[in-house]
């Protein structure tokens, strides 16, 4: 009897040991399905994201302030994950008058994006307001084209697990390590 006792507390550390850690991310909020277009032309249906874990800011193409130095870290970000098939960015305008799909291709090759991990959407304002707002939490989209700078990580369930300031040192990397972490994590 104390032999199958031991035997089945042995087994039991076995499998505990052998299983995947889960992540310490929380889990924030659900990313609801939306179709926006894409610097392509072509209709987004964010149902591609689907089973992918993905990086999304907001930004504009002729932002003075911030917006180059968030396409410049979500490009550090594209080549630290590029073996990972998985992982995809999407960075959506808050400046949808402006920037056409035509102005937003025309900037992914100038900051040389890798378009086929890195989606640059637009669409009706009051749908990216919405994201902005009521899914990513972020703030508004308004006439003035402020914006947050932070970028929000979203795991293969389409649920936001993080939020990362990009004007912090130590953003980037710690954002990198967590994708690495979801990664891991299999749902």
């Amino acid at each position: 009897m104390k032999f199958r006792g031991l035997f089945v507390a042995a087994a039991s550390l076995l499998l505990v040991s052998c299983m995947k850690p889960a992540s310490h991310l929380q889990i924030y909020y659900d990313v609801p399905e939306f179709h926006l277009t894409s610097q392509d032309g072509q209709a987004f249906d964010s149902k591609v994201l689907q089973g992918k874990i993905w990086v999304a800011d907001f930004i504009y193409t002729n932002c003075p302030g911030p917006c180059p130095r968030m396409t410049s870290q979500m490009k550090e970000v594209q080549r630290a994950v590029a073996k990972m098939a998985d992982v995809r960015l999407v960075s959506f305008t808050v400046d949808p008058e402006r920037d056409t799909p035509a102005v937003l291709a025309a900037y992914a090759k100038e900051r040389g994006a890798a378009v086929d991990d890195w989606y640059f959407l637009t669409g009706p304002a009051s749908e990216l307001q919405r994201l902005d707002r009521e899914v990513f939490k972020l703030g508004n989209i308004g006439p003035t084209l402020e914006h947050s700078t932070r970028f929000t990580l979203i795991d293969r369930e389409s649920r936001i697990r993080a939020y990362y300031d990009t004007s912090e040192p130590q953003s980037i990397q710690k954002l990198i390590e967590d994708i690495r972490a979801l990664e891991r994590e299999r749902s």
